[in-house]
């Protein structure tokens, strides 16, 4: 799908001049162009006709996550068929542990993760990985730090499609390996649950779960639905399920990176001489 904006208001002034400017810039591959003279929304309103001239993903960069929603709300507005995303920092508070080695003190990590957040961050993930190219992403800073790798990401992803042979308790076992927990009680982002033939999931970067049902070791229905419903929205013949985590090491690899943590942890202790652990 193309960039497809959406508004009453059609670039007036120096705006013409800057969006075809841009653009240009953008085409010859120019590594740096500043916009000037343009504050507020009408700054926002020249770079989403950039952006549809172009038809290129995205990147927005803000200073602030206050900046960044508003960015996000405004571009939202202007591509409502497109995938607009939000990727932020999902702490609403972070302190980091720490000890002072004078007193023998150690201060305890103390976190708030916001759940809305990081379905925001692994929904922005879904849209680069899904192969659309109809992306804006709006971040803050915390976008550059290292999010593993995407190779080994794609490779978790589950896709079915109607009338596959696939074992159900094969499927569940890779719902488990990407981080999704199974559950019999409260039915929330993140989580499945078996009934009878179906196994439901309500996936981690969306308000909507998928309900595959099996005949043996056929799958013979997929659809998705209402979480808190249960109303089926729509009948699908493939479907992908990406992992609940950004952060997923493939089982292989596994006792590499346990070495690898092993060897560290007897550096520290070398180095220190004790150990301070902290779940």
């Amino acid at each position: 799908m193309n960039f497809k904006l959406q508004s009453e208001f059609a670039p007036t002034g120096d705006q013409p001049t800057a969006i075809e400017k841009l653009s240009k810039g953008l085409e010859n591959g120019e590594k740096y162009q500043t916009l000037l003279g343009v504050t507020g929304s009408g700054k926002t309103f020249t770079i989403a006709n950039v952006v549809e001239k172009v038809q290129k993903p995205t990147l927005v960069l803000a200073h602030n996550k206050t900046l960044a929603a508003q960015l996000f709300m405004e571009f939202k507005e202007f591509f409502p068929e497109n995938a607009v995303e939000y990727f932020v920092s999902y702490y609403d508070y972070y302190q980091p542990e720490a000890y002072v080695a004078v007193t023998d003190t150690y201060i305890e990590k103390d976190l708030a993760i916001n759940a809305e957040i990081e379905k925001l961050r692994l929904s922005t993930t879904t849209s680069l990985m899904s192969g659309r190219r109809d992306v804006i992403v709006v971040a803050s800073v915390s976008c550059i730090y290292g999010l593993g790798n995407p190779a080994e990401y794609k490779n978790q992803i589950i896709r079915i499609s109607k009338g596959q042979t696939l074992s159900r308790n094969t499927f569940l076992f890779d719902l488990v390996n990407i981080l999704y927990a199974r559950t019999t009680a409260d039915f929330q982002r993140g989580n499945f649950r078996v009934k009878g033939d179906n196994v439901e999931v309500f996936l981690a970067y969306a308000d909507y779960a998928y309900r595959i049902t099996f005949w043996g070791d056929e799958v013979e229905n997929l659809e998705s639905f209402d979480p808190v419903s249960g109303k089926r929205m729509e009948q699908m013949k493939d479907i992908a399920i990406f992992p609940a985590n950004i952060y997923i090491a493939p089982r292989d690899q596994l006792p590499t990176i346990i070495h690898e943590i092993q060897d560290e942890l007897k550096e520290h202790i070398d180095r220190v001489g004790k150990i301070i652990y902290s779940r």
